[in-house]
């Protein structure tokens, strides 16, 4: 897995969940963390959490599962689903 592997299935999906990249690279959640944390410092990529489908604030919900990132080439912003 490369900076390089992350960018081209992003630019091929648009938008993964961390579980799913998880998956995909093999890899734990901390590491793709960071290595996606470089294309959100480039502007490329940005975090998108998603609040829960309860409506509740208590976010028990698992973070692989409520954390996605989006393929964006250009703005950094966070949005909130």
């Amino acid at each position: 897995m490369s900076l390089l592997d992350i960018k081209q299935h992003m630019v091929t999906v648009k938008m993964a969940s961390l579980s799913s990249l998880c998956r995909l690279f093999n890899a734990d959640p901390d590491t793709l963390r960071c290595m996606l944390q470089h294309w959100v410092r480039k502007g490329k990529i940005r975090q998108c959490v998603k609040k829960p489908a309860c409506g509740s604030t208590c976010f028990q919900c698992p973070s692989l599962t409520t954390e996605f990132y989006e393929w964006v080439d250009g703005t950094r912003e966070i949005v909130i689903l």
